[in-house]
């Protein structure tokens, strides 16, 4: 890309991370409907080797990039990460994020899509104050979770940062936070697991290519 290009001609570019055990529609549908909200053109998906602030997964790293290949096989918007996966330590979203933007460029606008839930805990993060220095956030719903944040001081950070025109995340690198007006999917993959555990159907909760790859692979039993 032209470095003498205008700013506001840039593309928004934006990455959705995750542990994927399993990938599902309750990542994949808000995402799209997220892309046609603010005018995404790709989506890179960023699968978590070591989470540092939950339970480890159940499907080994090799099988979680597996199952997320399928699932975007036949999507353009979405691409896929594969630099967590490659470590053997705990994955802390900024460390991610300040690689990829000295990768791409000061000037890219570059958002980090998470959902209600965690900018809920986002106080929690390793450094969690530097995210807004390298990129913009947007925000999935999430069903049962309060819009509030948790303090006054929290509540004020969000209002100072967040918008209401999706436009404007193209006109800047970072800074603003954006609550998308998504679908609210009641799908976890927790949820998954424990069905397939009990042996009961998931086939209107994740694509068939990756129930299929569970089945051969005997996952989640």
């Amino acid at each position: 890309m032209p470095t003498n290009q205008p700013l506001h001609a840039l593309t928004l570019h934006a990455l959705f991370g995750g542990t994927f055990d399993p990938i599902h529609y309750g990542h994949l549908r808000p995402v799209e409907a997220l892309a046609n909200e603010v005018g995404l053109q790709q989506v890179t998906l960023l699968p978590n080797h070591v989470p540092p602030h939950r339970p480890q997964p159940e499907a080994n790293p090799q099988q979680r990039l597996a199952m997320v290949k399928l699932a975007i096989a036949d999507h353009p918007l979405f691409t896929v990460d594969e630099r967590e996966l490659q470590r053997t330590t705990p994955s802390y979203t900024i460390d991610t994020l300040e690689m990829i933007r000295k990768e791409r460029g000061a000037a890219l606008p570059l958002a980090f899509i998470i959902g209600q839930d965690s900018l809920l805990s986002l106080h929690k993060w390793h450094r969690w104050q530097d995210l807004l220095n390298v990129c913009h956030l947007l925000v999935l719903a999430r069903p049962g979770y309060q819009q509030q944040m948790d303090s006054t001081e929290l509540q004020g950070w969000l209002e100072q940062h967040q918008i209401s025109d999706p436009t404007l995340l193209s006109q800047q690198p970072s800074g603003y936070i954006y609550r998308a007006n998504t679908p609210l999917l009641e799908i976890s993959a927790t949820e998954i697991r424990q069905r397939l555990h009990q042996g009961m159907g998931c086939d209107a909760l994740l694509p068939h290519s990756v129930l299929r790859y569970i089945e051969l692979q005997g996952l989640y039993r």
